[in-house]
């Protein structure tokens, strides 16, 4: 059974991540950056004032929505940084060598365009009801911006979203946790598994308030706790920084041979997994993030420049931190994978505390991480079932979470691959089709006072 499911799921993956999908998820990044001007690298300053800055500084009255701005972001952060950042960057360089770091690089650079859009379109096309409900994310801006025709699009995303969501977001998080948690203190993962359906059903059981508030707390904390543990590592290898940026840049467009426990890997490959995991982490293009944009009280341009820094933040920020202190130690030499890596790194250039960093980086980062995903895949199912799906999808949010716990891997890991295409899929078609509205968006809002202030 297991054989046939992994079969089935290679086929599927050879196809949602081959050169055409990838074309059209870069593609999608570098369009939007034209038709937006370039704004994430021209107006660097404008929205850290317009997003942070607004936070820290002079508090500024808000529009309608269920939670701030900077609990939407930090909810969709607790979403993006999570085992993908450790697990993630660790596989790609494993299975890829350095040079997807490149590739994730580049995956993030344009995909601070696609992901301003999604939180753009996700809070201008949000629906509230009398109630004050609100309702938002990719399904919305299909329907209502390209039009009722396109509902059976809408559908289809809130469908693959919902499933998405039980694997990229549960699953892989749960697993991952786990398997760290017992190879560090022999922890049972069934009891991992049960410990971390306590602590999620308790947070999710109380809506998106309550999951706001709890990422609110842990999410800035681990980070940069994170930070500060790989900068130490990076700082006392200062020297040798060059020549691993060279191994990137040089990996990313040649081959890299087997060396100890690295059996080698093509440029195509390479250029795979670096996009692979790098959507994995920062899932610009998934259109997920939208969904808790959405719930801001915000403008529709203004919220998509938190966008930019979600992306900037995860891949370029704390995916960088791990690969360097990956690429520095040497550890892709060992020939493990996944947060074993990641582990290894952290251990050989911090003895002692290194390791701790990154499960501790692990266990909060997955444990944030779904929290936030439940509430991704309950509103997509909402889409299509109504609100009468809100607990049972929740329910069944933390039976897939214990399963995950105790489940395989290698399985899981490429399973949410798959997903994850399927999903981005009706997402990038959207956002090709309204990019002339976040163009005109972009116009109204630079003319406008508040771009000034």
């Amino acid at each position: 059974m297991v054989d046939t499911i992994t079969a089935v799921n290679d086929a599927v993956n050879s196809v949602v991540w081959g050169p055409p999908f990838l074309v059209l998820l870069l593609g999608t990044g570098l369009y939007l950056t034209i038709r937006l001007g370039g704004f994430q690298f021209t107006h660097p300053g404008m929205s850290w004032r317009q997003s942070f800055g607004r936070h820290f500084g002079k508090k500024h009255k808000e529009g309608d929505g269920a939670i701030s701005s900077f609990g939407a972001i930090s909810s969709a952060m607790a979403a993006t940084i999570g085992v993908g950042n450790i697990a993630g960057v660790s596989t790609a360089i494993a299975l890829g060598g350095p040079g997807a770091v490149f590739w994730m690089w580049i995956s993030a650079l344009v995909g601070m365009a696609t992901k301003f859009g999604e939180a753009s379109l996700g809070l201008k096309y949000r629906e509230i009801d009398p109630d004050g409900n609100i309702k938002g994310g990719v399904m919305y801006y299909i329907e209502k911006g390209l039009g009722s025709s396109w509902k059976w699009l809408a559908v289809l995303y809130a469908i693959f979203a919902a499933i998405a969501a039980l694997g990229i977001g549960n699953m892989v998080q749960a697993n991952t946790m786990a398997d760290s948690l017992e190879t560090a203190f022999s922890i049972p993962p069934a009891v991992t598994g049960v410990l971390a359906v306590v602590l999620v059903g308790l947070v999710i059981l109380g809506g998106i308030k309550r999951i706001a508030a709890t990422a609110e707390k842990l999410v800035p904390f681990m980070t940069v706790a994170y930070i500060i543990g790989a900068l130490i590592i990076i700082v006392m290898n200062i020297p040798a920084i060059p020549a691993a940026l060279g191994e990137i840049f040089y990996y990313a467009f040649n081959p890299i041979s087997a060396v100890g426990g690295f059996a080698g890997s093509t440029v195509a490959f390479t250029i795979q997994m670096g996009v692979a995991r790098g959507i994995f982490s920062n899932e610009a293009g998934l259109g997920a993030a939208s969904i808790v944009h959405a719930q801001a009280r915000n403008v529709p341009f203004r919220q998509g420049m938190w966008g930019i820094w979600e992306v900037f933040i995860d891949t370029i920020v704390v995916c960088t931190m791990t690969a360097l202190v990956i690429v520095l130690t040497g550890a892709i030499e060992t020939g493990e994978t996944g947060a074993g890596l990641a582990s290894h790194a952290f251990n050989t250039g911090l003895p002692g505390p290194g390791g701790y960093v990154v499960l501790l980086g692990l266990a909060i980062f997955a444990y944030t991480t779904m929290l936030t995903w439940s509430f991704y895949g309950e509103k997509s199912l909402e889409y299509v079932l109504g609100e009468k799906s809100r607990m049972p999808y929740r329910v069944l949010f933390l039976v897939f979470l214990f399963v995950g716990a105790v489940g395989g891997l290698e399985l899981i890991w490429s399973i949410a691959d798959t997903l994850n295409g399927l999903m981005a899929a009706p997402n990038l078609i959207a956002l090709l089709a309204l990019g002339g509205i976040l163009a005109k968006e972009k116009a109204d809002y630079m003319s406008s006072p508040e771009a000034k202030e």
